[in-house]
């Protein structure tokens, strides 16, 4: 007599006989699921939308460039404020990697919209003398009306910072406002100056204008040089003595670019607290669907009585409900991969980000419902496989 052996089960097989099992109670499946489902959506849309940012913190680097150095002036040995040279600007701008050299001068005086405001409400708005090379050295654009030419530099002609521009209510070149007890007409309006934002809360005039109307002293306070991307630690080096050969010590460099680098840091740092956070959800997901699993073969003892009398294996069984437990948190997991996707691409269009969604991302979103899936169904599978099948036929 031939010796009965039971009927394998491909991969096929268990994935139909899994799904049966979802479907039989699809409401419960549906919720179970929606846990994992928000937590992957959680940690998907973090990635995206700090991603997207990051990639636009990128863009603008490479847009604005890297090589872009400012000098000012520190303390001296006692702690009291120095001044750079009248000739500070013009000495850096012979070092032979330093492409153009800009520099502002700080003149004291506020800025308002009209000569009957409050001396005291400035609303951080001051007026600087500025170089013609200044834009050159910042790659700023001019929004609207044009920059300060040798012309208006000796006359009350001013071009307003983005800053500046809005909190006047000044939003077109051609209107006035009040500096030093004069009108000054608005000959421009810049674009925002992201590695410059001291330029965007400035109403900027010409050195010779400042001198003549503001009673400036010509000594400039900020310089900005671009220099070769190749040199820049080199230039930065010889900056301090070029400046101010005197008192090299006194001179404080600096790269503007430096400020949106740690900015991605940081919300690179911000993105970890968040995954943490869909972690957990992730976590409390996964803790539902094990529930769910252990509820199910609770419910299904005479099923699985009945397979087990019919010839299925402790692993047939046991395959069976892990398999039931991976494609529900499967399915969570995909919906949640979408959804988070989804809320990135919106989030990024709302703002005018750069939509950008890591491969990774929904990747490691997929192999972590796996993960979960599995740790979730091995104790319901276990404890359904060990089954006797006479007391699972005969319980009520």
């Amino acid at each position: 007599m031939a010796e009965l052996r039971p009927a394998r089960l491909t991969w096929g097989d268990l994935v139909r006989v899994g799904a049966a099992g979802l479907r039989a109670r699809p409401a419960r499946a549906v919720l179970s699921a929606l846990g994992i489902a928000i937590g992957i959506a959680t940690m998907v849309a973090v990635v995206g939308v700090s991603s997207s940012s990051k990639a636009q913190l990128l863009a603008e680097l490479d847009r604005l460039g890297t090589n872009l150095l400012r000098v000012t002036p520190g303390q001296s040995l006692f702690g009291e404020p120095t001044s750079l040279p009248e000739t500070a600007p013009a000495m850096v701008g012979r070092i032979g990697p330093v492409q153009v050299a800009g520099a502002t001068g700080d003149t004291g005086t506020p800025v308002f919209r009209t000569d009957r405001i409050d001396p005291r409400r400035t609303a951080g708005l001051t007026t600087r003398a500025a170089s013609l090379d200044l834009l050159r050295a910042l790659q700023t654009g001019v929004a609207d009306g044009v920059w300060l030419n040798a012309a208006t530099a000796r006359q009350r002609a001013v071009v307003l910072g983005a800053v500046a521009s809005e909190r006047l209510g000044v939003r077109a070149a051609g209107g006035q406002v009040w500096i030093g007890g004069r009108w000054w007409t608005v000959v421009g309006i810049l674009a925002s100056s992201p590695l410059a934002p001291e330029v965007d809360r400035s109403a900027l005039v010409g050195f010779g204008a400042a001198e003549t109307y503001l009673d400036f002293d010509r000594h400039p306070t900020t310089i900005y040089t671009r220099t070769d991307p190749g040199q820049v630690d080199a230039v930065r080096a010889v900056l301090p003595a070029t400046a101010a050969p005197e008192s090299p010590e006194e001179v404080e460099v600096s790269r503007p670019s430096d400020a949106l680098a740690a900015r991605a840091a940081a919300d690179s740092a911000f993105t970890n607290l968040l995954l943490g956070i869909g972690a957990v959800a992730l976590l409390v997901g996964g803790v539902g669907v094990a529930n769910t699993m252990v509820i199910s073969v609770l419910e299904r003892r005479r099923e699985i009585g009945l397979r087990r009398s019919l010839g299925a294996t402790r692993g047939q069984v046991r395959g069976q409900f892990l398999t039931e437990s991976l494609l529900l948190s499967g399915l969570g997991g995909v919906a949640g991969a979408v959804l988070g996707g989804a809320v990135t691409v919106a989030y990024a269009t709302w703002t005018g980000l750069p939509p950008t969604v890591p491969a990774w991302a929904p990747g490691g979103a997929l192999a972590a419902t796996l993960l979960v899936g599995t740790v979730a169904g091995i104790y319901p599978a276990m404890r359904a496989a060990r089954m006797s099948p006479t007391l699972a036929l005969s319980s009520t």
